[in-house]
């Protein structure tokens, strides 16, 4: 079945920089799109940023110059380079196809800019 397994977030303080990574299986991984997707306390689930299938990236405008997305399909993991983080970054962070596929989410992973 799909699964996503999300890793590397923590306590940073503002200025500072994380990378994610997502471990994905379940279907052909260089076939799909991909997305990070943030959730902070209180909000809605919202699309950070997305890599097609052939390597084109798009990213909310609150985050486009300070985040990278992008993906190694040799080992079917998707990663999120953030820079510049602010507090308004913080918020757990998931990985999921792009469209979705199924209803399957993976645990997340905490990211916390603060100092």
């Amino acid at each position: 079945q799909v699964q996503f397994v999300e890793s590397g977030g923590g306590l940073v303080q503002p200025g500072g920089s994380l990378r994610l990574s997502c471990a994905a299986s379940g279907f052909t991984f260089s076939n799909d799109g991909m997305s990070w997707y943030r959730q902070a306390p209180g909000k809605e689930r919202e699309v950070v940023a997305t890599i097609t299938s052939g390597d084109s990236t798009y990213y909310a405008g609150s985050v486009k110059g300070r985040f990278t997305i992008s993906r190694d399909n040799t080992k079917n993991t998707l990663f999120l380079q953030m820079d510049s983080l602010k507090p308004e970054d913080t918020a757990v962070y998931y990985c999921n196809q792009s469209p979705r596929r199924s209803a399957a989410w993976g645990q997340g992973t905490q990211v916390t800019v603060s100092s």
